[in-house]
């Protein structure tokens, strides 16, 4: 009779799994997964090879020779983070769900005691975690190797560097997160995820010099339109950071100088962390509501 009671006991003390430990579970799993992909070795060999190059062809531009140090090297891989990292962002988090519906995998893991958000957190803090490795791993040996042959003459600018570099990825990571709770085929949720790159990158700002010349927006309208595009707060943030100036924006870097100031890392920072939340909130819904099949 003790017997009895004792292992009745012992199966009420036991508890079912947590949140944190079901989303960490599967958290790692996801990461796993990512490092041994192709991908996370070919976008951190990029990362390398492009920011050795645009080292180089800063060099050349100021009348020198080989590596050029980290600080004049800043403004051009901003541009470069700006084409390697969202890309890199939105591909990994549109493959994720959709490949996994594609599969029966998400059937399988709805099946389990887990609930949609944690298999969404877990899924997002995996990819995360792998986007901050290729990150770090990519910028951190560009910077060693430049201070081995040129000299770092602005390490705060790589700090600030990867971390902004980061949180954009974070962003788009949630926008192909989103992509993929939507589709059910992994192919055509990259399509998507490649075809909101594109327009991120090159669509919108010619539809933003367009409009500024069509509708004669003012200043600070055009701010505000810039505002709404990820990378593009991205690239006002890391110049302002830096403390590049933002003329080379044109009149609407001038315009947010002048008229926030210090205000502009609150408004910066807001911006990207939009990016970061609705994005998943959207997913969330979807993925609670709509069918693993």
């Amino acid at each position: 009779m003790s017997t009895a009671i004792s292992v009745g006991d012992a199966f009420a003390s036991r508890r079912p799994p947590s949140m944190a430990s079901n989303t960490l579970c599967i958290a790692r799993r996801e990461l796993r997964d990512a490092l041994k992909s192709r991908w996370f070795v070919l976008y951190t060999l990029a990362f390398v090879v492009l920011g050795l190059a645009v080292s180089f062809v800063s060099a050349a531009g100021t009348g020198g020779t080989g590596f050029s140090g980290f600080g004049r090297t800043t403004a051009g891989l901003v541009n470069l983070i700006l084409l390697v990292v969202p890309l890199m962002a939105l591909t990994a988090g549109a493959a994720t769900i959709a490949s996994d519906r594609e599969r029966g995998m998400l059937a399988y893991l709805l099946s389990q005691p887990v609930s949609p958000v944690e298999v969404l957190l877990g899924k997002y803090i995996g990819l995360g975690a792998s986007l901050l490795a290729a990150i770090s791993l990519g910028l951190g040996a560009c910077a060693v190797i430049l201070s081995w042959r040129g000299g770092v003459s602005s390490p705060q600018a790589i700090l600030w560097l990867a971390g902004l570099s980061f949180v954009l990825a974070l962003g788009m990571l949630s926008v192909g997160i989103m992509i993929s709770s939507l589709t059910r085929r992994a192919s055509a949720a990259v399509g998507v995820a490649i075809f909101v790159w594109l327009t991120l990158v090159f669509v919108s700002d010619l539809a933003l010099m367009a409009g500024a010349v069509a509708l004669h927006l003012r200043i600070d309208e055009l701010f505000a339109l810039s505002l709404l595009n990820p990378l593009q707060v991205f690239k006002m943030w890391s110049l302002h950071a830096i403390d590049a100036n933002l003329d080379v924006l044109g009149p609407a870097g001038l315009y947010a100088v002048e008229e926030y100031g210090r205000s502009l890392h609150a408004i910066f920072a807001v911006g990207l962390s939009a990016w970061i939340v609705l994005p998943l909130v959207v997913a969330s819904v979807v993925l609670a509501r709509k069918s693993p099949l």
